[in-house]
């Protein structure tokens, strides 16, 4: 074998040999070149790719190639698992925060029924316990004082105040209220006043009747009383 001098060229930034000859191995980075001073030092320790016959040349390079090739293989198999195993906690994270979305919702849902079922049977009990206009014996006239007291006993408690502040502002629990230029008459001056009949004959002397009518129209019309006061506040009339 004849030796090829190339002066200032090792092979140590590709492939590590050792200095006797034997190849131990390819570096897959290389190591940093040496400068011009120390060039030569370096070359004269390490086994140049001329040194090795042919055969052997060929072989370190494709030992060379292969390790890197392994290398990279097992580089991308690592990305690729990092990759999966982060996509994973991400779907994990996601899944978790619907389900507590869900939970959350369910539970409020839930919430809201139990509330609206205690709001209603409230209600049902409320009305259950008023009187009916037909409980009061008639009278000859009527205070203020005894007016509002069987509106008391009539009314929803919930609903009293509401129904209170209309009937204070239409006719100042006056039941003979009248007003001449519309006709508006009785407590919740109604128009005309004989709608009231639809609640009993005595409209125009029962202040029970002309509460029961009321009643009935705020009922109907604006869901209660105080949903009838809402619209009174926002338009002077109901």
């Amino acid at each position: 074998m004849s030796r090829i001098s190339v002066r200032g060229f090792a092979v140590a930034s590709a492939t590590a040999v050792t200095t006797v000859g034997a190849v131990v191995g390819v570096a897959a980075g290389g190591t940093p070149a040496a400068d011009d001073n120390n060039f030569e030092a370096a070359a004269a320790d390490t086994t140049l790719l001329a040194d090795i016959p042919a055969g052997q040349q060929a072989q370190v390079q494709t030992a060379s190639l292969t390790q890197q090739a392994d290398a990279q293989a097992s580089a991308a198999d690592a990305a690729a698992k990092k990759s999966a195993e982060e996509s994973a906690r991400l779907q994990a994270a996601k899944d978790a925060k619907s389900k507590k979305a869900d939970a959350e919702a369910k539970a409020e849902a839930k919430r809201q029924a139990a509330e609206k079922a205690k709001k209603e049977e409230a209600e049902r009990a409320s009305r259950s316990s008023v009187r009916d206009a037909s409980s009061f014996s008639a009278q000859g006239s009527y205070s203020v004082a005894d007016v509002k007291a069987m509106a008391r006993q009539m009314v929803p408690a919930d609903q009293f105040q509401c129904f209170s502040n209309i009937v204070n502002h239409e006719s100042t629990w006056n039941y003979r209220a009248s007003n001449p230029s519309s006709g508006a008459y009785g407590l919740m001056q109604a128009l005309p006043g004989h709608k009231m009949s639809s609640a009993g004959a005595d409209w125009q002397t029962n202040p029970a009747t002309q509460i029961k009518w009321g009643l009935s129209y705020m009922d109907s019309r604006y869901g209660s009383p105080c949903g009838a006061w809402s619209f009174w506040q926002a338009n002077n009339w109901y």
